[in-house]
């Protein structure tokens, strides 16, 4: 067995410490408890960087997350004992007073050189909520409803993390630092760009790109590769699928089906919503009332399944139900029935 051990940069460092603190934001699994805990433990530097950069986090549940895991570490011999308890209470104090807004002096900012490259933040919307935010980069992101995004930006990289929801991307064209968008088991990876992603589940997303490219590839992928392949982007070594802009790509079950060039209307339909709109063009009342769904609390079903494949088209403003079974109702004949758990139950008149 080799007793080499692999050295990474400072830079390198801070790279992987904000992506563990993004982790942290969504919540980590005990595979990955367990990974950081290794990590942490190969230098006292993990454990140094780590909490610098926890300071730049708005989310005290990375600091909650943090304090839980302190204690997984193994003990050090009994020698050390009191260095140790002074090294665990010290990570305590710094966690207490980082919840009350403590201000960390700028001597110990280990970007201060490059402060305006480094943004770590968490981004959420609630049902039925859009919003738009900006980046230290120039880059603007547009959240749609129930959606969360971490962003952990260092110097050499700018990472985000769709952990629920759809989001659109305006990427600031930074040669020296590629974008990626990890969501679920993919990667999104571009440079100055605008796209649009939709993550159904762990498994399944929608991308569409209006302007630029977009790299897709697998979540695993290193950082150092992506930005290597945008580097040099005939290199053979190098596996994934380019989406450009005016095409649509699916990832199914983890799997991305052939690239489509979509037209300007579909482009539209499938975008509405960052005009709060949405936009029906012949599609099956069950797909209709899943998409609406996703804008309200409120539940439906369909008590006669010969509804299912009736195809709804038209503009509807997102999460205005009333107005959606208005128009069920006066063009289908369909009845509406509200019930006090804030289901609505849809019937044909004859059902």
């Amino acid at each position: 067995m080799s007793n080499v051990s692999q050295f990474h940069s400072k830079e390198r460092i801070q790279e992987q410490a904000c992506l563990w603190i993004s982790r942290m934001d969504r919540g980590l699994s005990a595979v990955e408890k367990q990974e950081l805990t290794i990590w942490i433990n190969q230098h006292k530097i993990h454990h140094k960087t780590l909490l610098e950069m926890a300071s730049y986090w708005d989310d005290l549940s990375v600091l909650n997350e943090l304090s839980g895991l302190f204690p997984l570490e193994q003990s050090p011999k009994k020698s050390n004992n009191k260095v140790y308890r002074f090294a665990v209470a010290a990570s305590f104090v710094l966690f207490s007073l980082l919840g009350t807004n403590f201000i960390v002096n700028n001597s110990y900012n280990p970007f201060n050189e490059h402060q305006h490259l480094v943004q770590t933040q968490t981004f959420k919307t609630k049902l039925g909520q859009q919003a738009s935010f900006s980046m230290s980069d120039g880059t603007s992101i547009q959240l749609n409803t129930n959606s969360i995004v971490s962003v952990a930006y260092t110097p050499d990289h700018r990472q985000i993390t769709l952990v629920r929801g759809e989001a659109r991307f305006d990427v600031a064209k930074d040669k020296s630092r590629p974008f990626t968008v990890t969501a679920g088991e993919q990667s999104f990876t571009a440079l100055g760009t605008i796209f649009n992603v939709q993550k159904n589940n762990e498994q399944g997303m929608e991308l569409v790109v209006t302007e630029g490219k977009v790299l897709i590839t697998q979540a695993t992928e290193s950082l150092e590769n992506l930005t290597e392949a945008f580097k040099h982007p005939s290199a053979d070594k190098f596996s994934g699928t380019l989406v450009v802009s005016g095409e649509k790509a699916t990832i199914t079950e983890g799997v991305t089906t052939p690239v489509n060039k979509i037209s300007l209307d579909q482009v539209q339909r499938d975008l509405a919503w960052q005009q709060g709109i949405l936009i029906f063009d012949g599609e099956p009342l069950e797909q209709v009332l899943q998409e609406v769904s996703r804008y309200t609390a409120t539940k439906f079903q369909i008590s006669d399944p010969s509804l299912n494949q009736l195809k709804v088209a038209g503009y509807f403003k997102a999460g205005d139900i009333d107005g959606l079974l208005a128009s069920l109702n006066s063009n289908f004949n369909i009845d509406i029935i509200r019930t006090t758990d804030n289901t609505i139950h849809l019937a044909s008149v004859n059902f």
